[in-house]
């Protein structure tokens, strides 16, 4: 595909990279599967819980961010944006809590909404969906990990 005309302000990306979630991860890196036939964004999260801080909904939960890897477990929390339904891949409709982050990729930091799932069954404790990519990322799909890193080591 080569690289996007010089005009075009958006970062060239592979269908599959390494993101980094600073508010959730604290400094990790998490793989995912960048999916434009997707319209959001899922993170495989359990123990998903509601808690009330400040008189706004919270949601604390647990992920794995390594892929194959059940025995690294990260805490996390975030602010509860909604409860959405999603139909998922396979045509089932799903109520999924939805948060908001921060996705650094590329030298780029923007806000994101991530809905909470599990994913344990999905090769990709990640999967990253149109709106998430929205005018800032370009996709090449015949290309993995561009900005760095590899299918076994993040960048860095």
């Amino acid at each position: 595909m080569g690289s996007p005309p010089p005009t075009d302000p958006r970062t060239l990306i592979g269908w599959r990279e390494w993101i980094h979630l600073p508010d959730l991860l604290d400094g990790g890196w998490i793989k995912a599967k960048v999916d434009t036939g997707a319209r959001t964004s899922a993170l495989h999260a359990w123990d998903v819980e509601r808690i009330d801080r400040d008189g706004s909904t919270w949601v604390r939960f647990s992920l794995h961010p390594r892929q194959h890897d059940d025995d690294h477990v990260v805490q996390a929390e975030a602010l509860l944006l909604e409860e959405r339904e999603v139909r998922s891949s396979n045509g089932e409709v799903e109520v999924r809590p939805v948060v908001e982050t921060t996705l650094a990729l590329g030298g780029e930091r923007y806000a994101i909404e991530l809905t909470l799932t599990k994913r344990d069954q999905m090769g990709f404790r990640m999967l990253l969906g149109r709106t998430g990519m929205a005018r800032h990322l370009l996709v090449d799909p015949g290309s993995s990990y561009l900005l760095g890193g590899d299918r076994h080591r993040p960048p860095g």
